[in-house]
């Protein structure tokens, strides 16, 4: 058992356009961020990732980056970073900066130098392509709608972008480009932030040859066998590791869409020299149907547990997994994985949080999800700010693919702008986000589901998560003990124990609504348990080889 402070962290992901407005101007900003450290200190939490804070156009939100060390005007200057950099660590809190180093912004210096000319000393800093007979190089879709490749006439060339036209792809292969994002993140580093959470960043070694991809469904062919996980993945990692990462004691998560836990291990691998921890995507693309999320479709637990189990038992000797139910770019947990519903939003997001935080791994926390916020639904396709969920909207209903109702429903139980509707801080107007008008609208339901009232609430979901955050300080085998599966074919019992030396942990989360039995295997013996946290009254002397599960229960209990 190695221990690492990452492993023994608990993140929090903070989406910086919807936290805190602090000036009025309806948009999150780095000194709303400074406003609300001693609400995190609170919780408990160990390290912030912040979403990109750097100076962009906003094409996508700011992972279409123009100025790496610039910060954006919408969130503040330097100056104010630097200040809050130096208020968490004061709290004991770290900063973990979002690295987006597959593509840039199209008004990013290096790319407008390398579209100038093809002679450009940055011309090799982005892929360029020429068409085949009139057409773009491969016959690639790019994750936002559209062609993955962006026809400049100036140059008679096509530049890939596998998301927005405005995010042109790096060229990894060019030793310049390598050696200038290292520099940047040194810049970083040596500022005082303590790592990076990596966007997309198994994306950035392109297959050379660029074949055409397959064609299901779709207009386009589905390029991603040719630049996820692609051939030099592991040197770019290695070498970024050398020249940048092993000169710090950081903390790094690898975004990375299509990842397996077998090559999860290699990245995280403790010997290899790469990563820390990666984000998978297996768990939250449970229920995607023949357009993905777009045609969601029901899920059964046992796919979870499946996902879950094998990430656990792949990664248990070597790696690390870092866990996760939602982000800024997943719909809101309760909503997706629990049940909204008035009378089981607070018992499903206590069990949810439960089930995440007692498995093997780092937990993240998304904004919000302390206070158990769920899904908003708009009722207009206009009031949604994604350009992923826009460009969807136009391009299915467009194709005639799917009703505008269809593509409607599916927005509202999958699309990215339910994490990014603003923190709901309290029953005041904007739900005390801003004086003036946000960016996009709050959720109608901030008078009932608001930080005010979940720290005055004893038995609220806030003050559950802190208990949880505490356990974790408290008890090594909840960081690095053993997982197994227990019940593995129960369809809404998720049951699992950690073991570390001669000490057993046992958790029981009911994923449904109904009452159900829970039978302890035979296998699983002691004399003397504890109960560590539930999210009902439970008496403490209750017997635990057969009994029932209230809807959305969850207990841990310690066995000896």
């Amino acid at each position: 058992m190695e221990r690492k402070w990452w492993k023994e962290s608990v993140v929090y992901q903070i989406y910086p356009r919807s936290f805190m407005d602090s000036n009025g101007d309806g948009i999150g900003d780095i000194k709303g961020i400074i406003q609300k450290l001693d609400h995190l200190q609170d919780l408990g939490i160990d390290v912030i990732w912040l979403s990109p804070v750097y100076q962009s156009p906003n094409d996508d939100n700011g992972y279409d980056i123009s100025d790496y060390r610039g910060i954006m005007d919408d969130f503040g200057t330097m100056g104010d970073f630097e200040e809050m950099l130096e208020e968490a660590h004061k709290r004991e809190i770290k900063i973990m900066l979002d690295l987006v180093v597959n593509h840039t912004s199209d008004e990013h210096s290096w790319f407008m130098e390398s579209r100038s000319s093809k002679d450009s000393p940055y011309r090799d800093y982005y892929i360029w392509r020429p068409g085949k007979e009139g057409k773009p190089p491969t016959n690639w879709g790019a994750a936002f709608g559209g062609s993955a490749w962006e026809y400049d006439p100036s140059s008679d060339e096509y530049y890939l972008h596998l998301f927005s036209k405005k995010q042109p792809d790096l060229n990894w292969e060019s030793p310049d480009l390598r050696k200038a994002v290292y520099d940047m993140m040194l810049y970083w580093l040596d500022k005082g932030v303590d790592g990076f959470r990596m966007d997309v960043v198994n994306f950035i070694s392109k297959d050379q040859r660029f074949p055409d991809g397959v064609v299901t469904g779709n207009l386009y062919g589905n390029g991603s066998p040719y630049y996820m996980n692609g051939p030099r993945i592991h040197e770019f990692l290695q070498e970024m590791n050398h020249e940048v990462l092993s000169k710090y004691d950081t903390i790094t998560v690898g975004e990375m869409p299509g990842v397996s836990a077998e090559e999860g291990k290699l990245y995280t691998g403790g010997a290899r020299n790469e990563l820390n921890m990666v984000f998978h995507f297996e768990h939250v693309d449970v229920g995607s149907g023949r357009f993905g999320k777009w045609t969601p479709e029901p899920w059964k637990l046992t796919d979870l547990k499946t996902i879950f189990s094998r990430w656990q038992v792949g990664l248990e000797e070597d790696g690390w997994n870092s866990l996760y139910w939602s982000n800024h770019d997943q719909p809101r947990a309760i909503s997706r994985f629990g049940n909204d519903k008035e009378q089981y939003r607070v018992l499903s997001g206590k069990m949810l949080a439960t089930c995440l935080h007692m498995l093997k791994g780092t937990p993240y926390i998304y904004q919000g999800e302390e206070i158990g916020m769920t899904n908003v639904a708009f009722s207009a396709i206009e009031e949604y700010r994604d350009i992923e969920t826009l460009n969807a909207y136009k391009d299915f209903t467009e194709a005639g693919l799917l009703t505008p109702e269809e593509i409607m429903h599916a927005v509202h139980e999958r699309g990215r702008d339910n994490a990014r509707t603003p923190v709901q801080w309290s029953k005041d107007d904007n739900a005390g986000f801003t004086t003036g008008k946000p960016w996009i609208s709050v959720n109608p339901n901030y008078k009932e589901i608001n930080v005010e009232d979940a720290v005055k609430d004893s038995n609220s979901i806030y003050h559950y998560y802190k208990r949880l955050i505490k356990l974790r300080k408290q008890h090594l085998n909840i960081v690095y003990g053993k997982y197994q599966l227990i019940l593995a074919e129960d369809e809404q019992i998720y049951a699992f124990t950690r073991s570390l030396d001669n000490d057993l942990i046992l958790v029981i989360c009911n994923f449904s609504q109904e009452i159900v039995r829970f039978d302890l295997p035979a296998d699983i013996t002691f004399k003397e348990k504890e109960l560590l946290i539930a999210n009902y009254e439970v008496d403490s002397g209750e017997e635990i080889a057969s009994f029932n599960l209230k809807p959305y229960e969850a207990r841990v209990y310690r066995l000896k």
